[in-house]
C-alpha cells in the first residue's frame, strides 16, 4: 500500500507519497538499504523542521506580511534574559495595538547572534488591512533600530523557513556564549510563534500498489483542478536509507495563463 499526505496550504498544496509500514508493496524491488549515520540523521532533523516551518508559514501568513528585524544600538550587548523580557514586551505592545483594530496578532520569531555579536531577533508578522504596522512595530520596539520587509511567495517563504529553523552558528557570537549556562546558549537554537497560528495537519490517502504504478510510470502526477504542478518541486527516487522509492511535489493556485509553468 502506499500513502499519500496531502498539505492543503492556501495558494499551495503539498503531496508526500511513501510507502505505508516498513516493508512496502508487493511487487517493488527493494534495494539494497545503507546504514543511517548520525550526520544524515541530523539533516533529516533539519529537514524536517523546514518542512514544518515552510508549511506553517504558507498556511498562516501572505503576501504583504512582515519580515522584521528588531535590533539593539551598535555595542550594546543585552543578557538573553534582557532579550527574552524586551521580546516579551514587544508581543505584548503589538498584541494590544492589534486588539484595539480588531486583529489577531499572528507571529514567528527566532533571536539571532551576528558575526561580530551584535544580538537581534526576526519575526514573521501578519500586516492585515486597515491597520498600520510598521508604525506599531517601531512604537512597540523601545529598545533599539527597526528594519522590515514585505513578504512574497515565490521563493520567500521557503527561504524564511530555512533561516528561522537553521542551527545556530558554530562561529558566531563565541565571545558573547562564553560564561553563559547552556539553557541560555539553547534560546539561541530555538524559533517560536504565537498560540494562534492554525497547524499543517496533512490528509491521508491509501492507494495500492498497482494503483500508484499506473500513477507513477503510465498516467503521470496531474494537478488538481484550478491548479499547476510546479515542475522544480517534483522529487522522486529511492531513498537510500529505506530502499524505497518516494515521490514529493507542490501544485499551486493558476494565476496566470502562461503554459510553460505548468505541467
Amino acid at each position: 500500500m502506499y500513502r499519500v499526505k496531502i498539505y492543503h496550504l492556501g495558494e499551495t498544496n503539498e503531496y508526500e507519497y511513501c510507502y505505508r509500514g516498513n516493508y512496502g508493496a508487493r511487487g517493488e524491488k527493494r534495494v539494497k538499504k545503507a546504514k543511517i549515520t548520525s550526520e544524515y540523521q541530523a539533516k533529516l532533523n533539519q529537514k524536517h523542521k523546514e518542512k514544518y516551518m515552510r508549511r506553517l508559514i504558507r498556511l498562516n501568513f501572505n503576501e504583504g506580511d512582515l519580515w522584521v528585524t528588531l535590533k539593539y544600538p551598535k555595542g550594546v550587548r543585552p543578557s538573553i534574559k534582557e532579550v527574552q523580557q524586551n521580546r516579551a514586551e514587544f508581543i505584548r505592545r503589538m498584541r494590544r495595538a492589534y486588539k484595539a483594530a480588531g486583529v489577531p496578532f499572528k507571529f514567528v520569531y527566532r533571536i539571532e547572534i551576528g558575526k561580530k555579536g551584535g544580538i537581534h531577533l526576526h519575526f514573521i508578522i501578519n500586516n492585515p488591512s486597515g491597520t498600520d504596522a510598521q508604525e506599531e512595530i517601531r512604537k512597540a520596539w523601545s529598545f533599539g533600530h527597526v528594519n522590515y520587509e514585505f513578504m512574497y511567495r515565490d521563493g520567500n517563504f521557503e527561504a524564511l523557513a530555512e533561516y528561522i529553523t537553521k542551527p545556530a552558528e558554530s562561529d558566531t557570537g563565541q565571545m558573547y556564549f562564553e560564561g553563559m549556562g547552556m539553557e541560555d546558549k539553547k534560546a539561541f537554537m530555538r524559533y517560536g510563534c504565537s498560540r494562534n497560528l492554525t497547524r499543517p495537519v496533512p490528509e491521508v490517502r491509501e492507494y495500492s500498489h498497482w494503483t500508484m504504478r499506473r500513477i507513477l510510470t503510465e498516467e503521470g502526477i496531474k494537478p488538481s483542478e484550478g491548479f499547476y504542478i510546479e515542475k522544480d518541486s517534483i522529487r522522486q527516487g529511492i531513498n537510500p536509507y529505506t530502499g524505497y522509492s518516494y515521490l514529493y511535489y507542490t501544485e499551486r493556485r493558476l494565476k496566470c495563463h502562461d503554459p510553460s509553468r505548468y505541467t
